[in-house]
């Protein structure tokens, strides 16, 4: 089974860039996405989604704004939105999918940014104490669970190109990075990185100034979460750096599965 977390920068741009080429060469069986930005009726009249596939919208309130959407072409079947935050019960914002495919449970997960201003910095800090609350429900299950998707945080300076010059930004700041290390304490694995290994990179977000991307100036930001029931599924992980270079900012990160959903 294969399984594709990617923040798309806005769909109605990814998709005039190229996006439905890449779910092609992919060819995976359930999509995440992350910074959707649109509603569905929204979307060109021309697009249809990819035959077999099977589409949930958790948009936000705000037009333009945030937004996931998980696709599925093994079945799918919508378990909740939002994580019952403090300062957004209602999730509002769009940040979180949960849904089941089989016996296997995803979290489409959009972690808020704070770099626009320091109250929203604070905001993403409460979100981020909620989540976690949230996810211990599920670290230890039997059930394998994946949480998934732009986490807006670089949890050691291997995911970051710059970590001294990043020290005291949005993202990775030492309550963050502690965060993340908390988060992985409670019994969650970092499927890229185990799979992987330690080691500089590789990335999966770059900004737009300057030539970020060109020189590989990045962060990753964008992670893939598993429980230990998920963690020993893994076969494969890679990050598609070619997707950032394309479609959106950021790059899609890919996990191969040994499971069905018939399991």
């Amino acid at each position: 089974m294969r399984i594709v977390t990617w923040n798309l920068n806005g769909i109605r741009a990814a998709i005039r860039k190229g996006l439905d080429d890449f779910i092609s060469e992919i060819d995976a069986d359930v999509w995440m996405f992350q910074e959707v930005r649109a509603l569905p009726e929204q979307l060109p009249q021309t697009w249809s989604p990819p035959k077999g596939m099977e589409l949930l919208w958790h948009p936000a309130e705000k037009k333009g704004y945030s937004g996931v959407s998980t696709w599925s072409r093994v079945g799918i079947q919508e378990e909740g939105r939002g994580i019952a935050a403090s300062n957004d019960p209602k999730d509002l914002e769009g940040r979180f999918l949960l849904s089941r495919h089989g016996d296997l449970l995803l979290g489409n997960t959009y972690l808020p940014s704070g770099s626009a201003k320091e109250e929203r910095q604070i905001w993403k800090e409460q979100w981020m104490e909620d989540y976690l609350n949230f996810a211990d429900k599920f670290a230890n299950s039997k059930t394998p669970v994946i949480l998934a998707g732009d986490f807006n945080i670089c949890h050691t300076e291997d995911d970051i190109w710059n970590p001294k010059g990043n020290k005291n930004n949005s993202g990775f700041l030492p309550q963050e990075r502690q965060w993340f290390t908390q988060l992985l304490e409670s019994g969650w694995h970092d499927l890229f990185r185990e799979y992987r290994g330690q080691g500089k990179g590789p990335y999966s977000w770059w900004s737009n100034r300057g030539k970020a991307r060109a020189d590989d100036k990045g962060w990753r930001i964008d992670y893939l979460l598993g429980n230990a029931a998920a963690a020993k599924l893994v076969s494969h992980v890679e990050i598609l750096r070619e997707g950032g270079l394309v479609v959106s900012d950021h790059a899609p990160v890919i996990l191969d599965l040994n499971f069905s959903c018939s399991e």
